[in-house]
């Protein structure tokens, strides 16, 4: 008798998400710890000294930084192919191509609106709460702006010259525009298209088996970066950032748990608890790599196999929202532009908060979901409205946890709009989304179900 190891049951395996929470909690504790044993050593002994050198050099600069960033690459290594791959299968299966405009405009503008309620809302609370008030710090470094796009240049730089090029330099939005061409002259090239689109499902099926298996390596890298991360970062790094700190996140929270609920409830009358509950995985996934774009085969595989998004609508808005939805982002960056403000005493008028809301909106669209491109964003923002760049400098030092949590709401908030838009195009399963067991464990999920009939 032979066993189908595709559905039998797996009671005695802890889920993904008990691996992973064990993986960060093991990797904060251990991070801790090497941060005490290793203090500078200027009041040690010689021996104990070289003794936590040579600890440092081996073990975090070595073991744990080289598994760490073994994963977060093996995770960028997945992400064009499998937007490429996803977003053509995706296309493909839409019969009807002139449905995919109008499948576009509702992401984007769902994506748009929700990253400009996002920072009026923290730039409403940053006002009210005026974290930068009296903290008088002066900022020791620089860090170096860039000119924020225009909307002419934005458009004309979403249409890549060079596909492959695109493709070498992980330029998402131009990946995207491609996928989305070559997928409609798939759709519309009758025998021979068929043809390609049946090898591209194949492919479709063999890249969702790899990243299977990188979710099950996965808390090894969860525990490997934060390790890392803890032996530099402690609580008193925040200092008299920790009002910032607690602004920032307290905004992240309250839009992750009661913009996002409010919409799906409006839009589609769904429960937004069962879709809160069911984004634990992707957000702690999220929260571990502080990474839209890492995420993106968790997002894909929580959308498709836990919310019953189909694919041909999941493939297209996680993607693009991993691009373009940056509400985390945006919530930083109100925040750190009272801040700063406040801190150098410059005032700000509406026109200039204003500004901010759509300099922050339009800076969103094409902006990379990796780890610290939200400080890049925010010395556009500054430099509109005439703030010292260098201010950014008071921030870094809590930037990174922060980044993990407004990743988490990036990701949140690209599930939700995923699903409002599949319920308007009638390509939502209803009975998935209420089954409390659907896609209970991504590594165990069989990814020939993927593909819609």
């Amino acid at each position: 008798m032979t066993i189908d190891k595709t559905t039998s049951p797996t009671p005695n395996k802890a889920s993904l998400t008990s691996r992973i929470v064990i993986g960060m909690v093991a990797g904060i504790l251990l991070g801790t710890f090497l941060q005490w044993l290793m203090p500078n050593g200027s009041d040690k002994v010689i021996n104990l000294y070289l003794f936590e050198l040579s600890l440092k050099g081996f073990f975090v600069d070595g073991i744990l930084e080289v598994i760490g960033q073994v994963f977060m690459a093996s995770l960028r290594m997945l992400v064009v192919p499998l937007v490429f791959v996803s977003l053509v299968c995706g296309v493909c299966s839409l019969k009807d191509t002139s449905k995919l405009g109008r499948i576009g405009g509702k992401a984007v503008a769902l994506y748009l609106a929700t990253t400009a309620i996002a920072i009026s809302f923290a730039i409403f609370i940053a006002l009210i709460i005026a974290p930068g008030e009296g903290v008088n710090m002066v900022a020791n470094s620089s860090f170096s702006g860039r000119e924020a796009p225009s909307l002419a240049q934005v458009i004309i730089q979403m249409f890549p010259t060079n596909p492959f090029e695109s493709f070498a330099q992980g330029n998402m939005l131009q990946v995207i525009v491609f996928a989305l061409l070559f997928g409609i002259a798939i759709a519309l090239s009758g025998k021979a298209g068929e043809r390609v689109a049946t090898l591209f499902e194949d492919l479709s099926e063999v890249i969702m088996r790899l990243v299977t298996i990188l979710m099950n390596i996965a808390p090894y890298g969860v525990f490997a970066l934060l390790a890392t991360l803890f032996t530099t970062v402690s609580l008193t790094t925040f200092g008299n950032l920790i009002e910032y700190f607690l602004v920032v996140f307290f905004v992240l929270i309250i839009h992750a748990l009661v913009t996002y609920p409010i919409i799906l409830k409006l839009f589609t009358g769904l429960n937004p608890l069962i879709f809160l509950k069911k984004m634990r995985d992707a957000a702690i996934f999220a929260f571990s790599t502080a990474s839209s774009n890492a995420t993106i085969p968790v997002t894909l595989e929580t959308a498709t196999k836990k919310m019953g998004v189909k694919n041909s609508i999941a493939s297209f808005t996680v993607p693009l929202g991993a691009t373009i939805n940056m509400d985390g982002t945006a919530i930083m960056q109100g925040v750190a532009t009272v801040f700063i403000a406040q801190v150098f005493t410059q005032d700000l008028t509406l026109a200039d908060y204003l500004t901010v809301v759509l300099t922050a909106t339009l800076a969103s669209i094409g902006t990379a979901g990796v780890p610290g491109v939200g400080l890049i964003m925010l010395a556009m923002v500054l430099e509109q409205v005439g703030l010292p760049v260098e201010g950014i400098a008071l921030i870094i030092g809590v930037d990174r946890l922060l980044d993990m949590t407004r990743t988490a709401v990036n990701v949140t908030g690209d599930s939700m709009v995923s699903i409002v838009v599949a319920k308007s195009e009638d390509q939502f399963d209803n009975e998935m989304y209420l089954d409390p067991q659907a896609g209970h464990n991504i590594e165990d999920i069989d990814f020939k179900h993927l593909k819609d009939n």
